[in-house]
């Protein structure tokens, strides 16, 4: 009994966060930096849950770090997901290869 009890308060929580700003912010926002900000909140929020995971996903912090660099140097090479998370585990692989043999 007490699972659905939790499961209802979560959804109410959902549904006020979400409802919330609907009602109080009926008019277009045209001040630029509110707009600004509220453009990069998904990604600032998607960035603080994924950055310790992509860190502490492997058995050592160094590969999760070779392979973040190895990430953020595809990307900015403008390669498109599926290589850019091929090369990053392949990075894990090498290092934590390298690491067991040394």
């Amino acid at each position: 009994m007490s699972a659905y009890i939790y499961i209802a308060v979560m959804a109410g929580t959902t549904y006020l966060i979400r409802m919330i700003p609907l009602v109080f912010f009926r008019k277009e926002i045209k001040n630029r930096f509110i707009r600004s900000f509220l453009t990069y909140v998904p990604c600032v929020c998607l960035t603080a849950m994924t950055f310790p995971a992509i860190l502490y996903a492997t058995n050592t912090v160094v590969s999760g770090t070779v392979a973040l660099a190895v990430a953020i140097v595809a990307a900015l090479w403008r390669r498109n997901l599926v290589t850019v998370a091929a090369l990053s585990c392949i990075a894990v692989f090498v290092t934590e290869w390298l690491m067991q043999t040394l």
